[in-house]
C-alpha cells in the first residue's frame, strides 16, 4: 500500500492527488461498454443506482480497493455516483465552484441545510460543511485528459478556506496559483468537494469520460439518496 502513500499527503495537504493509471485498458473497455449500453447520455445521474454493475466492477480492482482502504475508514460509504462525458470539441466550461450539493431522499427543513433544489426529481441540498469535509470524491478517468479535452483546473489548498460563495466580482487569485490537472487513463483523481475547481471547453477529437464517487461517513436527517455500503 505504500505506492499511494504520496497521494494520501497530497489529498490532505492539497485537496486533490492523482494517481498512476490504476485501471487497465481492458477494464476500462468494460466499464465503457456497461454504462453506455445501458444509457446513452452525457450525464448519468444517480449511477450506481441506475447501472449497480459499475460498483462491483470497481470494486473488483485490487488496486482501487488498496486506495479506497487508505483514504477511507471502515465507516464509509457511497453517498453519490455520476457519470458524465465532456464529449469531443464541446463547446461549454464551467466556471470556478465546489462541489456543495448532496443527494437526498426527504425534503426536512433543518437550519444547517440550505439552498434546496428539485432537480427531475431529485432533491439536492448544500449540508453543512463538516459534511464535505467528511467527504472524499474518487474520479475514474475512463479516458486521457489533459489541456485539450477540458481537464479541471483547481487551486490547490482552497478546500482549507470552508464554503466560498462565488458571485459576480469573486476572483480567484485571491485563493492561490491554479494548477491544472492531467490524468492518464484509468488514472484516478482524489478531490475533496471544497477545493475549488472548473473545466475549459474542449478543442480535442477526444471523449473526456469520467465516473464521478463521492463516499462519506456522515448520516444526515433527510436520508442519503445514493448510499451503498462497501463491502
Amino acid at each position: 500500500m505504500e505506492e499511494f502513500n504520496q497521494n494520501i499527503e497530497e489529498l490532505i495537504s492539497r485537496g486533490y492527488s492523482i494517481t498512476k493509471p490504476v485501471f487497465s485498458n481492458e477494464e476500462l473497455l468494460r466499464l465503457i461498454s456497461l454504462i453506455e449500453n445501458s444509457e446513452k447520455s452525457y450525464a448519468i445521474r444517480q449511477l450506481v443506482n441506475k447501472i449497480p454493475e459499475v460498483q462491483e466492477l470497481v470494486f473488483q480492482n485490487e488496486n482501487f480497493r488498496k486506495l479506497y482502504k487508505l483514504v477511507c475508514s471502515e465507516d464509509y460509504f457511497l453517498s453519490k455516483a455520476i457519470f458524465f462525458n465532456k464529449p469531443a470539441k464541446s463547446n461549454w466550461f464551467v466556471s470556478h465552484h465546489q462541489d456543495l450539493s448532496i443527494s437526498v431522499k426527504n425534503k426536512i427543513e433543518v437550519e444547517t441545510y440550505t439552498n434546496w433544489t428539485n432537480k427531475k426529481g431529485q432533491l439536492g441540498v448544500i449540508p453543512p460543511k463538516e459534511i464535505l469535509e467528511n467527504t472524499v470524491t474518487f474520479r475514474i478517468h475512463l479516458d486521457e485528459t489533459n489541456e485539450t479535452n477540458g481537464a479541471l483546473r483547481v487551486i490547490p489548498k482552497s478546500h482549507k478556506k470552508g464554503i466560498i460563495r462565488v458571485h459576480e466580482k469573486f476572483d480567484k487569485d485571491f485563493l492561490g496559483k491554479e494548477k491544472l490537472c492531467k490524468v492518464n487513463a484509468g488514472g484516478v483523481m482524489l478531490m475533496k468537494p471544497l477545493l475549488m475547481h472548473a473545466s475549459s471547453k474542449s478543442i480535442s477529437e477526444k471523449d473526456r469520460r469520467v465516473i464521478h464517487l463521492e463516499f462519506c461517513n456522515q448520516e444526515i436527517p433527510m436520508v442519503w439518496l445514493e448510499k451503498k455500503t462497501i463491502s
